[in-house]
């Protein structure tokens, strides 16, 4: 992921995190081809595209088609992934959000 400040423009450092954060909807759950049924921790793609678009690759419900080895037309899922990295900044803003509002409440 490009970070250098030379190809950035409009920075800002005063945006709402935690708002965003909280549309997050964490779940757990199992892949239907894992035999093991082992809960994980994660998100659903499609989900996470409403908050963090950019996060988010492939289109919901997206398949294709292909021919098998005997010749017939089958379709596969073509499943969304998430690239997890891009939620970073949004967790660590909201952290900072947070410290902030506990040392004013402590002031108080």
């Amino acid at each position: 992921t490009t970070s250098d400040y030379r190809v950035k423009e409009n920075v800002t450092y005063t945006w709402d995190a935690t708002t965003r954060l909280k549309q997050l909807k964490p779940a757990r759950f199992n892949f239907i081809i894992d035999e093991t049924n082992t809960l994980r921790d994660g998100f659903i793609a499609h989900e996470v595209s409403n908050v963090v678009p950019r996060a988010v690759v492939g289109e919901k419900d997206a398949t294709e088609k292909y021919t098998d080895e005997n010749g017939d037309e089958q379709t596969r899922i073509m499943p969304q992934t998430i690239d997890q990295s891009k939620l970073v900044p949004l967790l660590v803003k909201t952290v900072q959000e947070l410290e902030a509002r506990i040392k004013t409440l402590e002031d108080a």
